[in-house]
This record gives C-alpha cells, sequence and structure tokens, in this order.
C-alpha cells in the first residue's frame, strides 16, 4: 500500500500548480478518481472473500489456523493486485509529476510571497502553503491551518532509563513513529504577542520490531517474544495505531515586527527561531502483529492477526522542540507505558526523537 500513499501525497503537492493550470488539475483529478476507482473496486472483492472464509469458520467447515492462513492469503493477493494495477497508472502520473518538478526547480524563488501560493523542497523536508490570496493584512497571517507528517525514531525504555535511545535492557531494536495530523495555529494574546498555541487531531502510527532472532506471539492471554523456530525470521512486528490529539505552545524568539494601519503586528512571513513544548494523547484504535520470514516451501511467508492483550488502550505524553524557518526537530517522551501488565516485556515507554517532514497550509 506504500504506493498508494506516495501517489496520495504527489496528488496533494500537485494542487499548487494546478490554480494556474487548469488542464493539468483535469489530469490530476483524473488520475486520482482512477486510484480511488481501484482501491475500492479490489477492496469490495477482497471483503467478499474474507467474509466467505469467516462464514466458513462459523459453520465449523476449517480451522481457526486455516481461517487465518485464508485471510492472510487473500489480503497478500489483493494487495499484489492492487500495486499492479497502480504501476499500470505510474507512467501518466510521473509525466504530470515531471512538470511540477520542473516549474518548482525553474519557476520563481521558493519564498514567501504575500497574497501567493508556494512550495518549498529543501533539506527540512516539504513545505507548501496555498490559498494565501486570502491573506491581505498582517493579521491574516498570524493564524492558519496546516497539514503536518512528523517521523521520529527511538525505543521502548524502562523507568530506570526513561531517556535511553539505545536502552540494552529493551526488547525491541529502533522503534518507529509517525504522525499525520490536521493543526490550527493562533496567536495567544495580542498582535506583537510572540507566543502562538495549536492544536490539531490526527493519526499516530507505532512501529515496533523484535530484536534478534524473537518473535511476537500470544498464548494465556499474554503477549510475549519466544525465539522464532518455524523457518528463518526476517521481521517481528507490532503496529499500533492511534486517534492522536496534540497541543503546542510556539514561542518566537527573535520576533519582527511590522506596521499596517497604524497598528504594530509580529510578522509571521520573516524567518522565525521557535521553541516547541506541547503535550498529547491518543486513543489505540487497532494493534496488529506481523511476522515475516522464510521456510523450505516459500521465501515470503507472512503471519499477522490482532493483538487482543498487551497493548494499553490510552497513550499520554510531552513535546519539546526546536524551530527555524520550517526546519523543526523534537524529542517526545510518553508519560504512560504503551503496553500493560499483560506484555512480558522489560521496557514500555516510549522516548522518539523526531522531525517534521512536511507543513502543507492552508
Amino acid at each position: 500500500m506504500k504506493k498508494i500513499t506516495v501517489m496520495i501525497t504527489i496528488l496533494a503537492i500537485s494542487y499548487t500548480y494546478a490554480q494556474e493550470a487548469p488542464q493539468m488539475n483535469t489530469r490530476i483529478e483524473m488520475y486520482s478518481k482512477k486510484i480511488d476507482s481501484i482501491v475500492i473496486s479490489e477492496k469490495s472483492e477482497m471483503n467478499s472473500e474474507l467474509d466467505k472464509v469467516d462464514r466458513n469458520f462459523k459453520d465449523n467447515k476449517i480451522t481457526a489456523e486455516q481461517k487465518q492462513n485464508q485471510r492472510n492469503e487473500i489480503a497478500s493477493k489483493y494487495e499484489k493486485i492492487i500495486n499492479s494495477k497502480i504501476d499500470a497508472q505510474k507512467s501518466e502520473l510521473e509525466e504530470a509529476t515531471q512538470e511540477m518538478v520542473k516549474h518548482a526547480v525553474l519557476g520563481k524563488s521558493d519564498t514567501i510571497r504575500k497574497g501567493k501560493n508556494f512550495l518549498k523542497l529543501g533539506l527540512n523536508g516539504l513545505k507548501m502553503r496555498i490559498n494565501q490570496r486570502n491573506k491581505k493584512e498582517p493579521k491574516d497571517y498570524l493564524h492558519n491551518w496546516s497539514l503536518l507528517y512528523n517521523l521520529s525514531a527511538g525505543n521502548l525504555t524502562s523507568k530506570d532509563e526513561p531517556f535511553g535511545l539505545s536502552s540494552k535492557n529493551s526488547d525491541m531494536n529502533i522503534v518507529y513513529n509517525s504522525t499525520l495530523a490536521v493543526k490550527y495555529e493562533n496567536q495567544l494574546g495580542h498582535f506583537t504577542s510572540p507566543v502562538f498555541y495549536n492544536i490539531g487531531l490526527g493519526i499516530r502510527t507505532d512501529r515496533y520490531e523484535a530484536k534478534g532472532n524473537n518473535a511476537f506471539l500470544q498464548r494465556n492471554n499474554k503477549l510475549m517474544l519466544e525465539d522464532f523456530s518455524k523457518g528463518e525470521l526476517d521481521e517481528s512486528i507490532i503496529r499500533n495505531t492511534y486517534i492522536f490529539v496534540p497541543i503546542d505552545f510556539r514561542f518566537v524568539l527573535n520576533p519582527q515586527y511590522t506596521e499596517y494601519k497604524g497598528v504594530k503586528y509580529l510578522d509571521n512571513t520573516k524567518p522565525q527561531l521557535s521553541l516547541i513544548a506541547g503535550v498529547y494523547g491518543g486513543a489505540n484504535i487497532g494493534s496488529r502483529m506481523i511476522t515475516k520470514y522464510s521456510n523450505v516451501n516459500s521465501s515470503n511467508v507472512m503471519d499477522q492477526e490482532r493483538v487482543m492483550q498487551g497493548v494499553n488502550d490510552f497513550i499520554v505524553g510531552g513535546k519539546l522542540g526546536i524551530g527555524y524557518r520550517g526546519f523543526n526537530v523534537y524529542i517526545q517522551k510518553d508519560f504512560n507505558p504503551l503496553f500493560n501488565n499483560d506484555a512480558l516485556l522489560k521496557s514500555k515507554n516510549g522516548f522518539q526523537v523526531g522531525i517534521e517532514i512536511a507543513n502543507i497550509g492552508f
């Protein structure tokens, strides 16, 4: 499904240029509809097959193990079908993407220009602003909506080593965390205040990979790790997904000002050095355990199942970061354990270092 995510990102980026090129806008809309049609159609067929397997299990025609194997085979089959059909559209989408990249590279300087949309690609990732024509006064730049994508890496820590990124006591390799959220930012206080607040809503996904030859399993209502013996282990992971609510405060350390009709404003279009501090909370909406390995029968075997115990339903944590010209780096610490007493793991608290990959403002 990674191809779908990449294409959705490209379609979002293309919006800025499509405003000035109606023909491109039509092409992008057409590609988007094709992708949606492919996914919806194949997913419908997949669900029909999965329902049939569930009915066979309910009627005692197959065992629980056979049910799980058949569901995995069906999911893998339709993933390949969807990817294959998307690849068929890839060449057409690449042509439109090349035109957008050419426009970005050879066009005017990528700086904030009042009343105009812009796109900036750099070491700090993607930064884009749309609907800027609606902003006519300095106060209009002091509040905005944005779509943010953050990526972080870290580890699970113990109470004894709450900030141990490379803790030897952890059962995990590097833990990856990604967040996609819509945020609203507004100035706190008067027009010259250097303090802003952010509140958002999004999706957070955590990925935990077991160390060495260990694999996750559920037994006797416990989540645990065990030496893998069904073949050559590629990876064993747990993926937790949360509905995520971040609340941040941004403190501008080098405020610059402008005047408009006799009123002084903080100039939010100037390069800013900012300190960011906040808290977040989340509710678990799904956890899956995935084990990939090879054996004498196949070089690409994948077992997956829903995690039924061992994972806490809620997370709460704090964040501290620094940003300059849209380049934001941060650390975040989960205050409560990600895994509960039903998880037989050495370390259960999350700690990550992250970076903001994309910021699309509107």
